[in-house]
């Protein structure tokens, strides 16, 4: 069974002005596509075939660019649509809040310190915040489309929320202005999609 590109569950103008629809447009339907498609085409024939990306990337050969690149390609934007809505915003609840308060102190020293790892990935690449077994959450970048699923990236855990800091992710709007756009980010994470997540994988 092939991958195939995920639906959106908003408008591609729905989180304007923080992400604008031609972003939203090109992001979804040009580069996540691309991703999907030379992902399916890397994994034909394979053992790979058939596994959910999930399986596909925490046993990845790194040395296999096509699947490390399209994989991790394929997975970052999954998530990072799903954790957004243009209801989105304000601050976690519940037990994430409770692990983010033990991890970090307060809801502001995240967003201080996601920030800081967004805004402070040299060249393309992506924020995460993860959790690890147990519970406890952590906040970490990788470069281009790895992603901490992958073994030997020094980045754990499994990822609830993820920013996207390729320039294609923001350009047109920002142009050079990376920390607007991350400020913006927060505008738009769908927080009740993140404790879901947290439950699930805690």
């Amino acid at each position: 069974m092939s991958f195939e590109l995920p639906k959106l569950k908003y408008d591609h103008g729905a989180l304007a002005p923080h992400i604008d629809e031609k972003t939203m447009k090109i992001h979804h339907g040009k580069h996540h596509q691309g991703y999907t498609d030379k992902l399916n085409k890397a994994i034909e024939g394979t053992d790979m075939e058939g596994k959910t990306i999930e399986n596909i990337l925490i046993n990845l050969d790194k040395e296999n660019k096509a699947v490390r690149n399209n994989g991790g390609g394929y997975y970052n934007h999954s998530l990072f649509w799903e954790i957004m809505s243009p209801n989105g915003g304000g601050e976690p609840s519940g037990e994430l809040e409770s692990a983010i308060n033990s991890a970090f102190g307060s809801f502001a020293d995240l967003k201080e310190k996601f920030s800081e790892a967004a805004k402070g990935q040299f060249g393309s690449g992506w924020a995460w915040l993860c959790v690890h077994d147990g519970g406890k959450v952590e906040v970490c970048s990788t470069a281009n489309q790895d992603n901490p699923l992958m073994p030997g990236i020094g980045c754990g855990g499994t990822p609830i929320l993820g920013l996207d800091v390729w320039e294609h992710a923001y350009y047109l709007n920002y142009q050079n202005r990376r920390p607007d756009y991350v400020e913006a980010f927060f505008n738009v994470i769908d927080w009740d999609e993140v404790l879901k997540r947290y439950m699930q994988n805690k």
